[in-house]
């Protein structure tokens, strides 16, 4: 009798402690997504080069054009240069909401980065943030130039190469959340 109660409070510790354990190994095993999921984000970002900027005009229809980007931050903001008088730059007064697209190298994923534009026109900003092979572009830099600034609300990862793979029925890729909780 000793050895079946001692059987049996054995077995209740293992179930009490056994949901923490799962729960522990849950969260590593998010935490090592996220983190994968955010290195891969990069590596395509910075390897792509170019990517495709989608601002949506007055009547609400998607306009894409390629980019070429500064080198994404470390919480994933992208900076781009343009011209003051674009139709990026009204798309983007009139609706902040936009997207850029970042194809892999070797075709086989892509980065999808939604979030907010701001135009910035400070020159300090615009010093920093400036490649000499534009200078043609802008023969009036302090006039003509402008930045547009992308801060990250959420993004959709995927490369096949690299493991991350999409939803087996649905095809969604993963998402990670920039939007502070």
């Amino acid at each position: 009798m000793r050895s079946i109660s001692i059987y049996f409070y054995c077995l209740c510790a293992l179930f009490l402690l056994f949901p923490q354990w799962v729960s522990c190994q849950s969260q590593q095993q998010n935490d090592s997504s996220q983190t994968h999921l955010l290195t891969t984000a990069k590596e395509i970002m910075v390897a792509a080069g170019n990517c495709a900027l989608i601002t949506l005009d007055q009547e609400g229809h998607p306009r894409v054009r390629i980019m070429d980007p500064f080198l994404p931050e470390d919480d994933f903001t992208v900076w781009f240069g343009t011209n003051q008088k674009s139709r990026k730059v009204k798309q983007i007064q009139h609706d902040q909401r936009v997207t850029l697209y970042y194809v892999d190298n070797d075709k086989s994923g892509y980065v999808t980065l939604h979030g907010i534009a701001q135009l910035v026109d400070d020159q300090k900003e615009k010093d920093i943030r400036w490649k000499d092979a534009w200078k043609n572009f802008y023969p009036n830099k302090d006039r003509d130039y402008l930045l547009i600034k992308v801060v990250p609300e959420w993004m959709e990862v995927l490369s096949i190469t690299r493991g991350i793979n999409g939803d087996t029925v649905t095809w969604q890729p993963p998402e990670i959340s920039f939007k502070k909780k």
